[in-house]
């Protein structure tokens, strides 16, 4: 535990005087003396925290470890939100001790009125304590559960809390959530703000390891989000500090550029709306392009509401209706008399839209998805507005706007006409399962398995070996369509895409229904060759356009089968990699007494191996599809997958001299 004081010498050394720089002033002391002890409301203790983490945090694994900093850094942006904090510094530590400092005004330090002990410790040790409940000190908060920072002191071997309120430093440790001692001035400072310093608890979390490419998608979210905030992010754990400062001054209108920056926008700038309605604010950024997947992302107080929720559904019909009557009002009725879909004006699309509200009502511990009913109609109207304004003010993007969407419903209509072309309202939603599919007996999805094999041969081998209690096989000949660079109707037109969807049961776009996937595990099984990983990425991108949710769902997976079978008189072993091979070698003896075979396809396998080695879940090596990043992902996919060749090649450049195992 040598870093641990390491750690704390460090923050140590920030409260002297010719230090006070490092953190900034507050941008402001407006109001400051009315977030007091009085502001605090106790809910509860913390008695089940350790005992049920994953409740808190979501899991115990990495995840959950993440989320843990997303807690303590949310405290910071509460203030942020609120008008007091314009910088937020994050440290990652030697021996992974992660260190928040902002300079709002710091935690209040007198004694709660109800509790008997500083405010400090109140925070700190009761589940639900915050500023965050009634009338709290806080308007609108995204840390809706109040479980935060005393959650990451249950669930941390050693916390320390600095606050530097009113001319004073005082300071607090507590071990596994229990204070080791009241809170105490430490001496004086003219700093303002709050530091906590934590080590998760390796009793807890299966690793401690923090990802500095996780955290710093999160800050640099919660910087577009927070105009004008600073948010700097540091590792330290290495001779090779690294860091990175978040700071933004356009707000969410620079979170669009970035979207589409390899992209050929329509537009010569974003179209941007700031607006509040009976007490809600609504912050809206769109752009288009000439591409054919829209990239929509939705906040409520800075949470990122990956499955949509009310705003969403307010902002689509907005979109849809201010572009109908638009198209109506330039006389374009008659080139296309049918009104656009839902899945015409977002062809394209590159949006952010964020919303504050003081009291938001989230499903589920996630808060992945927003549920209060008034704010549908709040956004509609408000967006529906200012695009109306928009499209007056804007008369030539707004035609190239209207053209693109009446293309992609041309497009629509030719596909639903087409004999030859798959229709969603019938093949997509379930007439008739697709005739290659060998479906398994059972009609549970929560148990069920649908693999995504590569070829005829590997999906007879596979349709052999299987449990078909639970199993269902689903071979795919050839490549895919790469649906990042295909309109709509040559998606829907690809016979083997057309089997996907139908297999999987949930429709796409406005037809898609997750309540209606037949299976809970989908997983990719490609050969581990470069044919293997093209086929595995063209699915990928099918998934991440068209059905994102069963990814935000944790429904797929991508298998891992063997590389070599090592075979040494009756003894045989599976090796996944060169490394794994090399050391197998070793142990069995000299190489010329082993053979071994190395597997170029699944189709070399009979069904017997194939099923021991990566359908059997006793043995298999599955590998979740998780999407720490949709920002980054929907910019790689871009990059990897879409028409401009120049990033692609720039990406190949840079990234070329990290291959390190070439299968050609």
């Amino acid at each position: 535990m040598n870093n641990w004081a390491v750690g704390v010498s460090m923050a140590q050394k920030k409260d002297s005087t010719e230090d006070v720089k490092e953190i900034p002033e507050s941008m402001s002391t407006k109001a400051g003396e009315d977030y007091g002890a009085n502001k605090i409301q106790i809910l509860e203790g913390l008695e089940a925290v350790r005992k049920r983490p994953g409740m808190y945090i979501g899991s115990t694994d990495l995840p959950g470890l993440h989320h843990m900093v997303y807690e303590v850094v949310d405290n910071s942006i509460d203030e942020a939100m609120a008008g007091y904090c314009d910088y937020v510094e994050v440290e990652i530590l030697p021996d992974n001790i992660i260190r928040v400092s902002d300079n709002g005004r710091g935690i209040p330090t007198e004694i709660h009125p109800k509790a008997g002990i500083s405010t400090v410790e109140v925070v700190l040790t009761k589940l639900h304590a915050g500023g965050k409940f009634g009338d709290g000190a806080y308007k609108v908060s995204g840390g809706l559960h109040g479980v935060g920072v005393s959650v990451v002191n249950a669930l941390s071997e050693r916390v320390i809390v600095d606050v530097f309120r009113e001319g004073k430093h005082h300071t607090v440790e507590f071990s596994r959530g229990v204070p080791k001692s009241a809170l105490k001035v430490k001496g004086a400072s003219k700093k303002r703000g709050t530091t906590v310093t934590f080590l998760a608890d390796s009793q807890i979390f299966s690793s401690l390891e923090y990802r500095y490419d996780t955290l710093a998608a999160r800050l640099r979210e919660l910087a577009f989000l927070n105009k004008g905030i600073k948010i700097l992010l540091k590792d330290t754990r290495t001779e090779e500090v690294r860091e990175n400062l978040y700071h933004y001054k356009g707000g969410i209108v620079e979170f669009v550029k970035m979207l589409t920056e390899k992209k050929n926008p329509l537009q010569k700038k974003p179209f941007y709306l700031s607006a509040q309605k009976d007490g809600i604010q609504v912050e809206l950024a769109l752009e288009y392009c000439d591409t054919y997947s829209e990239s929509i992302f939705t906040f409520a107080n800075a949470i990122h509401t990956r499955e949509g929720g009310t705003h969403l559904e307010g902002f689509r019909s907005a979109l849809t209706r201010a572009i109908n009557e638009y198209k109506k009002k330039l006389g374009l009725d008659k080139k296309m008399d049918e009104a656009l879909s839902g899945d015409d004006v977002r062809e394209g699309l590159n949006a952010v839209l964020a919303i504050l509200i003081p009291n938001p009502q989230f499903e589920g511990q996630t808060k992945m998805k927003l549920g209060n009913g008034e704010v549908k109609g709040i956004v509609q109207s408000v967006v529906y507005e200012k695009l109306c304004e928009y499209f007056d003010e804007s008369p030539n993007e707004g035609k190239k706007i209207i053209e693109k969407c009446i293309s992609a419903a041309s497009a629509r209509i030719a596909a639903r006409k087409a004999k030859d072309l798959v229709r969603r309202k019938s093949a997509l939603e379930g007439s008739g399962l697709p005739g290659k599919l060998a479906d398994c007996s059972s009609k549970d999805a929560a148990i069920s398995e649908l693999f995504i094999v590569e070829g005829d041969s590997a999906g007879g081998s596979a349709k052999q070996g299987r449990d078909r209690g639970y199993q269902a096989i689903l071979p795919l000949k050839g490549k895919i369509t790469n649906v990042e660079k295909t309109k709509l109707e040559k998606v829907l037109g690809d016979k083997e895409v057309a089997a996907l969807i139908t297999a999987i049961g949930c429709g796409i776009g406005d037809d898609f229904d997750l309540a209606k996937i037949r299976y809970h595990k989908i997983v990719i099984m490609t050969d581990a060759d470069v044919d293997g990983a093209h086929i595995q990425t063209l699915i990928l991108t099918f998934f991440f356009r068209y059905m994102p949710q069963i990814i935000d769902h944790g429904y797929l997976y991508i298998a891992r089968p063997p590389l070599y079978l090592i075979s040494q008189g009756k003894e045989k072993i599976y090796a996944y990699s060169d490394e794994e091979k090399n050391e197998t070698v070793k142990k069995i003896g000299e190489e010329k007494k082993a053979t071994i075979q190395r597997y170029k396809g699944l189709g070399e396998m009979n069904p017997e191996q194939l099923w021991e080695t990566t359908m059997a879940p006793e043995n298999r090596v599955l590998m979740q599809v998780a999407m720490d990043d949709a920002v980054s992902a929907d910019e790689m996919f871009v990059i990897l997958m879409g028409d401009e060749v120049e990033p692609r090649r720039r990406f190949i450049e840079e990234n070329a001299q990290k291959v390190v195992e070439l299968d050609l």
